[in-house]
């Protein structure tokens, strides 16, 4: 089920007499056999779990108790057995004591008595005569009269009172006993070991420091890696120094071959003892270490996702996320489909069930898109696609708990739905793309700060130039993929958009075949220098047919392009308000 990966092959050398259970697993040679073996703890029998509910029965009432608590339990209930028994051997012996005290008052009088047994009638009459002149109750007069004669020779009278002072120490040694409880813990302790000594075997099973769950980065190198994961699911991790440095205006490197309807949608850099978190559409996050993340070749594919994580059947990963550590002052934001933000503290999510564990409670029919981490007092941007946009300080949404469900971060219109989140960075521009095929880059500055839950601003005119298909924040210095409803994909360098005001159309990015087409999807990759050349060459030879770029302001219209921009920001209050 390829579900460890590292794997050579796997000989079985058990037997009987070799001594048992013995198999050999070869790893391949860029495997580390620690994760292998961390691995097969994880998904085969070699480690198992087995589950046990502490339910007992503690006076009188059903309790489900700690570990340390079934055990002192146990000890109480044998300290409780120990005095028990002593009492009830004390008390035999005080019986017996008091018989052999009224047999040692016998012998000393022996004669007196032999005369009052032969002067009386019955049993009971001389019985009777004992008890007034010895004041003997009826237990001490009984064993009296009961008594052989052959017990009046000295030696039997030494065993009477030899006795009665071994019935005296006991006696005194259990009411010693029933005085400390650190007497009853050394009879408990006694005991256990005497079972112990009786019953025990070799012990069966290993108890080590060593389990699947524990963290093996020790044993791992740390070294600058790339990750990367595809919009198909495809993940990989190649050690940076693959990627060597090369000259300005050099040709690249192939970074990974795909197929022709993938493509890259995240890709970082990290240490490899980094921590990855992964969010799914499903509102669950997942945890990995870097090292953990299959390595594969630079120009490979990677690896489907679905075998590194245990991701449910209609559960895909929306977003990847590199966390050098869980600060306490840094938090999570999360934006659902349906306009919903949630921010969490980063700590909260410092957990290490492989498992997964809920990010965030989706409504029905809504999942979770983007997740950024934020330093606490950033600001916000929501976009939509029938064209309004949001900023907002992220104070503005409370923080909330690991399980609850968010806040409204913006109102939507009936069928619209977010299309893009970033946090607001004036160094970058925010890149709107329209699913007709326009796009332009804005300042972060023309987005005004409004109070989360509103309508926002008007970001693009969809009732002329078409509904937004995406936002991004960038810098520049990336390139966009551009994706269409019919699998057509193209690459531009994101340089080549012009920034323009709010309200503007843009320029035309992308021309379709049909009218039915459209842009689905917009996701930014590193600049390809070899890409962008043929690009250009390409636009050379159309540009007595293409329309003049539109995106920037001419000098000359300033004060028109300034005009607009307060029309539509009054017609976008008035909206709010």
């Amino acid at each position: 089920e390829k579900r460890i990966e590292g794997i050579e092959d796997v000989v079985d050398y058990s037997s009987k007499r070799d001594g048992g259970i013995r198999i050999v697993v070869d790893v391949k040679r860029d495997a580390n056999p620690q994760v292998v073996l961390n691995k097969l703890y994880t998904y085969t029998a070699l480690q198992t779990t087995i589950g046990a509910i502490l339910l007992a029965i503690v006076n009188g009432k059903p309790q489900v108790l700690t570990l340390k608590e079934m055990l002192q339990n146990a000890i109480d209930f044998q300290c409780d057995i120990i005095r028990r028994r002593t009492e009830f051997d004390r008390k035999k012996a005080a019986e017996r004591a008091h018989i052999l005290e009224g047999l040692k008052l016998a012998l000393d009088f022996i004669d007196e008595v032999i005369a009052i047994i032969r002067a009386s009638k019955t049993i009971p009459e001389s019985k009777e005569a004992l008890t007034a002149r010895f004041g003997l109750d009826d237990l001490q007069t009984t064993a009296i009269v009961q008594m052989q004669l052959g017990r009046l020779a000295g030696l039997e009278k030494q065993k009477i009172l030899d006795e009665l002072d071994e019935k005296l120490a006991f006696i005194a040694e259990c009411e010693a006993i029933l005085a400390s409880h650190e007497r009853v813990l050394d009879i408990v302790k006694t005991e256990a070991l005497n079972l112990r000594d009786k019953y025990a075997d070799d012990r069966r099973t290993d108890i080590s420091d060593v389990s699947g769950e524990v963290d093996i980065e020790d044993l791992i190198p740390e070294e600058s890696s790339v990750l990367t994961l595809t919009q198909m699911g495809y993940i990989k991790r190649v050690p940076a120094s693959e990627y060597r440095l090369q000259s300005k205006g050099g040709k690249g490197k192939l970074g990974m071959t795909r197929r022709e309807e993938d493509m890259t949608s995240t890709m970082f850099v990290c240490s490899s003892h980094d921590t990855v978190l992964f969010f799914t559409n499903l509102g669950r996050v997942y945890r990995l270490k870097a090292y953990e993340v299959p390595e594969g070749a630079r120009t490979g594919k990677g690896l489907n996702i679905v075998n590194v994580l245990p991701l449910q059947p209609e559960e895909k990963v929306s977003v990847m996320l590199n966390i050098e550590g869980f600060d306490e002052d840094k938090f999570l934001c999360m934006v659902t489909r349906q306009g919903v933000i949630k921010r969490s503290r980063l700590a909260l999510y410092n957990t290490r069930r492989k498992g997964g564990i809920n990010a965030v409670d989706l409504d029905e029919g809504d999942e979770l898109r983007w997740v950024a981490v934020t330093g606490g007092a950033d600001e916000l941007l929501v976009a939509t696609r029938e064209g309004m946009a949001i900023r907002f300080a992220e104070t503005d949404a409370r923080p909330l708990g690991r399980t609850s469900r968010g806040v409204r971060a913006i109102t939507l219109a009936e069928g619209d739905e977010v299309v893009g989140f970033a946090v607001v960075d004036n160094a970058k521009r925010l890149l709107t793309v329209t699913e007709t095929g326009y796009g332009r880059r804005s300042s972060f500055e023309d987005y005004r700060v409004q109070n989360r839950g509103g309508k926002g601003l008007i970001n693009y005119k969809t009732d002329k130039y078409g509904k937004v298909a995406a936002v991004q924040a960038v810098t520049g210095d990336e390139d966009a993929i551009l994706i269409t409803s019919n699998g057509l994909i193209i690459r531009i360098d994101v340089s080549t958009i012009n920034t323009a005001y709010r309200p503007a159309k843009g320029v035309t990015v992308m021309r379709f075949k049909s009218e039915e087409e459209r842009i689905v999807s917009v996701q930014l990759t590193e600049h390809d220098e070899e890409t962008a050349t043929a690009a250009e060459e390409a636009e050379g030879a159309e540009a007595a047919d293409a329309p003049a770029a539109t995106g920037s302001v001419p000098e000359g219209v300033q004060e028109a392009y300034e005009a607009v921009m307060e029309n539509a920001e009054r017609n976008a209050n008035e909206e709010e308000s």
